[in-house]
């Protein structure tokens, strides 16, 4: 019987992978809203558009890597992943049966990529040149789930960033990874008036991979995230490169909710709107707090400034006195190909999970279906194993073999 029932239960188990576990317990699913008529721009290594989760979401693009298609639409460098991975959170267009579900899934994107990993690649001008084409193609935010490994930035980037804040343009960034020899939140996340996104466990810890410091001004989900993988396969994945397009979903349903706010607006809202953990208001774990989608577009609160600074302040008083920090672009590794096992993850090391098999409402169809054929199957397998014992008894002496023992 224990038997039959084993096999009742391997038939049963649920048959998808597609866990998009944070949908239900920030409560993504109960705000109604999709992104519609928002455009993000994700700068990074490209976007897979060819994706089933992703088919229909690239309006345009561009390739400032000059090694990638001009559309932007193929991943380029040691990372060429990663853009695809990023975009797939903000506008996923999987099911509850299969694949990934993004925030905003309805809204648009600008797929732009720069030579991450790209051998003798000028990165620098490649973002400031990013950026100003997302603000020039009518981008309302702008994803940037990628870290210079500095706390400054180059001068190239004063006259960009600012050109984005000028035209009302939200801009969204990682804070970086530990993983990346970082203990601080590095440039673009340190820029005056860019939401520097932090990373919290499932259990809304601060996660481990990701940086913490003054310079996180949110906190998202950087734990055990789904993510679409280049071709048509699935990967699990940890670090604050996950959580920054969850905020930029969540900013793209807001502004979908009040397509009248303005940026400064709609920063305040997220971060007054914030759970508070860790020491009683900001802190250097959580920032302002851990995003409350719910919460975030109830809010009608108003801001005339940026809550997260003024680039243009800074410029005036600090920028002949810093010295800018040679640096490059941190780039992810490249994935080790482990098949099977979904349950684990490993920082910026996404691991592949197969397609779904079935949908989940079919479980309860075959619960039925099958149940009745347990106490037959008992029977077969008793009957198996007593026609063996007799077998064996009339050759008592002799050795004996059955088929599994090949």
């Amino acid at each position: 019987m224990r038997i039959a029932l084993l096999v009742l239960g391997l038939l049963l188990a649920p048959a998808t992978i597609a866990d998009n576990w944070w949908i239900q317990s920030y409560g993504f699913d109960q705000t109604r809203l999709d992104g519609s008529g928002v455009t993000i721009a994700v700068i990074d290594t490209g976007i897979d558009s060819s994706h089933p989760d992703l088919q229909g979401t690239v309006i345009d693009g561009v390739d400032f890597s000059t090694v990638g298609v001009p559309n932007g639409t193929s991943g380029v460098g040691s990372s060429a992943f990663h853009g695809t991975m990023v975009a797939s959170l903000i506008a996923g267009q999987g099911s509850t049966g299969s694949g990934v579900i993004g925030v905003a899934p309805k809204a648009k994107l600008l797929a732009i990529s720069i030579g991450l990993g790209v051998p003798g690649s000028n990165t620098d001008d490649q973002i400031a040149q990013a950026v100003r084409w997302a603000v020039d193609h009518d981008a309302d935010i702008i994803n940037l789930s990628l870290t210079r490994n500095s706390q400054t930035w180059p001068r190239s980037w004063d006259e960009s960033f600012s050109y984005a804040f000028e035209n009302d343009v939200l801009v969204v960034a990682a804070a970086g990874n530990r993983s990346d020899k970082s203990s601080r939140p590095s440039a673009p996340a340190t820029i005056p008036g860019v939401v520097s996104v932090g990373g919290v466990t499932k259990n809304q810890e601060p996660a481990e991979a990701s940086t913490a410091g003054l310079g996180v001004a949110i906190s998202a989900p950087a734990e055990d995230l789904l993510g679409a993988y280049p071709g048509e396969g699935y990967r699990i994945w940890d670090g604050s490169s996950a959580a920054a397009p969850l905020v930029s979903g969540l900013l793209a349903l807001m502004k979908q909710a009040d397509p009248k706010a303005s940026a400064n607006d709609l920063i305040e809202r997220l971060l007054t709107s914030a759970k508070d953990l860790g020491e009683p208001g900001f802190d250097a774990n959580y920032g302002h707090g851990v995003i409350d989608p719910v919460a975030a577009l109830a809010s009608t609160a108003t801001a005339d400034e940026n809550p997260l600074g003024s680039l243009k302040n800074w410029i005036t008083q600090y920028r002949s006195a810093v010295e800018e920090e040679q640096s490059e672009l941190v780039s992810p590794s490249e994935p080790e190909p482990i098949a099977e096992d979904v349950s684990t993850s490993s920082q910026e090391n996404p691991e592949p999970v197969g397609q779904s098999i079935s949908e989940p409402w079919l479980n309860p169809i075959l619960y039925w279906l099958l149940a009745p054929l347990a106490p037959l199957l008992w029977i077969v397998l008793r009957r198996k194993r007593t026609g063996k014992s007799g077998a064996l008894k009339k050759t008592k002496g002799k050795p004996q073999h059955d088929s599994s023992d090949n």
